[in-house]
């Protein structure tokens, strides 16, 4: 796997070689946004422990995560005014202060809504760390190398929340759900030292005015999405409301929300003029097909393990990793391929291994050999390492300068959806399946397998759109400080 030395140790910016201060700060962003987004999902195991030590339901528990996540909804939209008007190095500290003071009180908390207080403040700074890294890189990066720094940007994106549950599981196993955040304490308060003596401004920060009803748009219309969508994966019927009414009322907002981007042609909260490049449009709706996959199988394969297969957490946590490393492992090669090839000659195979991946995924049962089942996830998050890098890249090469922080802000957003959309489609179908099969009188293994084979045929269908707009994808250029396609 290449080191982040290696990556950044591009021949040219333009005409001339990265210096050492700009590989500091794509390493220190790159280890930063790493821990940030591997804190995302390392809470994915730990709500028995909160049930049993906090006193607390299911339900209320819940809200560890979709707090979080609702947070991280509100945040990320805003990224790209919030590159527009402060410079790298201000926006990099107050992220990672804010990540470490959550991370903090999330720690030390004596009960449940201090210990969500933490969660939405460890949010606030993660939403824009990722933007952040993209858009620094793009600035930084000449478009010749660039696949080669997406491909590690991929492993900090897919690898992290991949081994979060792993890391999880391996804690939880020995200690308290505190030393979930007592681990990553130290990281991320070095980081934010180091950043603060090392990080330097690559961009020139200019006058933006926050429009303050495209904010509120925003957070209810992204928020609404994601809290209605999770509350589909949830499954539980414990939500205070039904989940279609906040998934119209985001809908709704998100349509007053887009109106409202286009009136204010000067200084939109989220530029949505990124969608009038073709590459920019097809490339995102091709990865948000990869992530309605990824999310989707990082929620099912610990089901499957732990309710069909009868195996401990900490196993489920072990069976999972070997596809994280494997994306891991792929990605900087996958950069490296980009550059030479473009986007066509990886998408392509990388959507119809994705969709075989699923396909055969949708075959296991009670009796599937837990090699076989492993090797499915390898060969899943591999053709997830064929896409992810060569999309992100075409997509926001497609744009001119002045529109990589909108772009990343608008790509990280329709990450998060698609995530949250991912675990919604498995989990729905799942829950649906088990729930008939039951009713037939077969025992709750059997009826969860069935429910799982259920689960991953809608993913294969999902993946059938995406092998037909991979299709679509091809490879931009810069001409003349823009970036044209090249047929």
């Amino acid at each position: 796997m290449a080191t982040t030395a290696d990556i950044t140790t591009t021949p040219d910016v333009g005409d001339q070689a990265l210096s050492r201060s700009d590989r500091t700060l794509i390493a220190l962003l790159l280890t930063s946004t790493f821990v940030v987004i591997f804190n995302e999902t390392v809470m994915s195991l730990a709500l028995p422990h909160l049930m049993r030590d906090l006193n607390i339901s299911a339900a209320t528990g819940q809200w560890v995560t979709t707090g979080f996540l609702l947070t991280m909804a509100v945040v990320i939209p805003a990224t790209g005014f919030i590159m527009e008007r402060f410079s790298v190095r201000q926006i990099y500290i107050a992220a990672m202060t804010l990540f470490s003071t959550g991370t903090l009180i999330a720690a030390i908390a004596p009960g449940f809504p201090v210990l969500l207080a933490g969660r939405v403040v460890q949010a606030m700074g993660t939403g824009v760390m990722l933007p952040l890294l993209i858009t620094t890189a793009m600035n930084l990066i000449a478009p010749s190398h660039r696949g080669r720094v997406m491909g590690v940007i991929s492993i900090v994106i897919s690898v992290a929340p991949a081994v979060g549950p792993t890391v999880s599981g391996l804690v939880l196993s020995r200690m308290s759900w505190r030393w979930l955040f007592l681990v990553v304490l130290p990281i991320a308060v070095f980081t934010l030292v180091l950043g603060a003596l090392k990080v330097r401004n690559v961009t020139t920060p200019k006058p933006a005015r926050l429009d303050v009803l495209s904010l509120l748009l925003s957070a209810v219309g992204f928020g609404g999405l994601i809290y209605g969508l999770s509350s589909l994966g949830e499954g539980d019927g414990h939500t205070p409301v039904a989940p279609w009414v906040p998934v119209v009322v985001g809908l709704v907002s998100l349509g007053l929300f887009g109106w409202r981007q286009y009136a204010l042609q000067d200084s939109p909260l989220l530029n949505l003029r990124v969608f009038a490049r073709r590459d920019f449009t097809i490339s995102t709706f091709v990865t948000l097909a990869g992530f309605v996959a990824l999310f989707g199988g990082l929620i099912l394969m610990p089901i499957y393990l732990q309710t069909v297969r009868d195996v401990s957490t900490l196993a489920a946590g072990l069976l999972v990793l070997p596809g994280g490393l494997a994306m891991g492992a792929l990605s900087p090669l996958v950069g490296r391929l980009f550059d030479r090839f473009g986007p066509r000659p990886l998408v392509v195979p990388g959507a119809v291994v994705l969709s075989g991946a699923l396909w055969l995924l949708a075959t296991v049962g009670p009796t599937t050999a837990l090699a076989v089942v492993v090797l499915l996830h390898v060969m899943l998050m591999s053709a997830l390492a064929l896409m992810v890098t060569p999309l992100m890249t075409s997509a926001l090469g497609s744009l001119p300068t002045d529109l990589y922080g909108h772009g990343s802000a608008v790509l990280s957003t329709l990450q998060q959806l698609a995530g949250a959309a991912g675990t919604a489609l498995f989990i729905t179908v799942l829950s649906r399946t088990t729930a008939s099969e039951l009713v037939g009188g077969v025992s709750q293994a059997s009826a969860t397998a069935d429910g799982v084979r259920a689960a991953f045929v809608a993913g294969g269908i999902v993946s059938l759109v995406a092998v037909a707009a991979a299709l679509l994808v091809r490879r931009t250029a810069p001409v003349d400080g823009e970036h044209a396609p090249v047929h």
